[in-house]
């Protein structure tokens, strides 16, 4: 069958949840492979909206392997209230969590918070979740695995060094005191480890047998490549590899064993938290956009910022991925827009720019160059159903045309429109886990 990589091309937040949830009926396997409580997710099932952060997104599926990677930093708490939400709804959880993903202790969040404090302008504008600063004690060596909060004996010597040494750090160098003591956190989250522990073992076997036996493996992660810690705006992103390398390391599997990997397009841009965005949209066609896509942030309620669709981040985030297809989204949102943009290349001081600037003082400086579109009509819900279950050749000419521009100058083919918030409101021209 396939090992597919879905991966957000823009900034996030671009729908990824609902191709990876259409991907998830078809695929054996689905494992989350980076990201934490940071970045949420939504699918609709039978017009019932899930919204899940750490759990992947075949969970809804009782015939799939459910695996929660190495690549990720788990929030227990968190975790626990995502699969007991799924058990009280009668969902069986059948979920495999690695040992090897990292712990998100109390500390992390007040070191979240004092640290973007400090930063001031440079500042990420994070979700308070923890994430970055369990991330730094992971590339430390500093931090808490999943298999040391299980081994009571090490996880109380682990907490024992790590709460004086950020008791310290956030005393003396942010002025807060920790207000969690050694003894409450320890109980906190042994309880914790009892409740998780059914769900721990080591996934390793279990994916390559898969693999092995030509099963379909469907990878997803969170957020977006332009907040990948390397290859994203740097320092305004996350703190893991959100692009598709990272799901090879974040899920155990080799680079060789993938077959596809499907960039998730937003037909426009939208982004959360501080940075440079040139194709920010300022008047009211942003509220429009915002409002119509009820673009605010799944984890944080925050409205997004609104921008035209930016070919120089499509086009490298099609060479920083590899992408074999594209899957675009909220296409059915933007027609509330009569006429439309397409940034097709940035100047600079004058000069040309194709390629997204690795600095963020070059990015904030780039002028967008724009391509006019016409708008397409807005068909309304029963209309845009009516074109997903006619296909392709229904699209509105306007909407095929920009898309097709889009596909053409990356090189890339078209594998899903999605024309509405279901499951049913999509056009898949290409299936990966189609058998050949």
């Amino acid at each position: 069958m396939s090992v597919a990589i879905v991966v957000g091309t823009q900034w996030g937040d671009e729908g990824k949840g609902k191709i990876v949830d259409y991907y998830a009926t078809h695929a054996d396997m689905i494992i989350r492979f980076c990201g934490g409580a940071n970045a949420g997710h939504t699918i609709v099932l039978k017009g019932k909206k899930y919204k899940f952060h750490h759990i992947p997104s075949g969970i809804l599926y009782p015939d799939k392997v459910n695996i929660i990677g190495n690549g990720t930093v788990l929030d227990p708490k968190f975790l626990l209230e995502e699969i007991n939400q799924l058990i009280a709804a009668g969902i069986k959880p059948n979920l495999t969590i690695s040992p090897r993903a990292h712990v998100v202790m109390p500390y992390h969040f007040m070191l979240d918070g004092a640290e973007e404090r400090k930063k001031a302008g440079l500042a990420a504008g994070t979700t308070k979740r923890g994430i970055g600063p369990c991330y730094s004690d992971k590339a430390a060596r500093f931090g808490i695995r999943v298999s040391e909060l299980l081994e009571p004996a090490l996880f109380k010597e682990k907490l024992h060094t790590m709460h004086e040494l950020k008791t310290k750090v956030l005393s003396a160098a942010y002025g807060v005191k920790f207000d969690k003591t050694e003894a409450e956190v320890h109980s906190e989250y042994t309880k914790y480890a009892q409740q998780l522990a059914p769900y721990v073992h080591d996934p390793t076997e279990t994916i390559h047998s898969a693999i092995g036996k030509d099963k379909s493996v469907l990878l997803e992660g969170a957020q977006a490549t332009m907040l990948d810690i390397d290859h994203g705006m740097y320092p305004f992103g996350t703190s893991s590899n959100t692009s598709a390398g990272g799901a090879c390391t974040g899920a155990g599997i080799g680079p060789t064993a993938i077959n596809e990997v499907v960039g998730v397009v937003k037909v426009y841009t939208s982004r959360v938290g501080s940075g440079a965005l040139p194709t920010e949209i300022f008047d009211t066609t942003a509220d429009i956009i915002r409002d119509k896509g009820g673009e605010y942030g799944t984890t944080t309620g925050r409205p997004r910022r609104i921008g035209w669709l930016d070919m120089v981040t499509l086009r490298y985030a099609t060479q920083i991925n590899g992408l074999t297809g594209l899957a675009f989204t909220r296409t059915d949102t933007l027609s509330a827009v009569p006429e439309l943009k397409v940034c097709t290349h940035y100047m600079y001081k004058g000069v040309k720019v194709l390629t997204h600037p690795p600095s963020y003082a070059m990015l904030s400086e780039c002028e967008p160059v724009y391509k006019t579109f016409k708008g397409w009509e807005d068909l309304g819900d029963e209309g845009w159903k009516e074109v997903a279950e006619d296909g392709y050749r229904a699209l509105p000419i306007e909407t095929k045309d920009y898309l097709e521009f889009v596909s053409k100058s990356l090189k890339v083919p078209i594998y899903m429109v999605s024309v509405g918030p279901g499951r049913e409101d999509t056009i898949v021209l290409k299936d990966v886990f189609q058998k050949k």
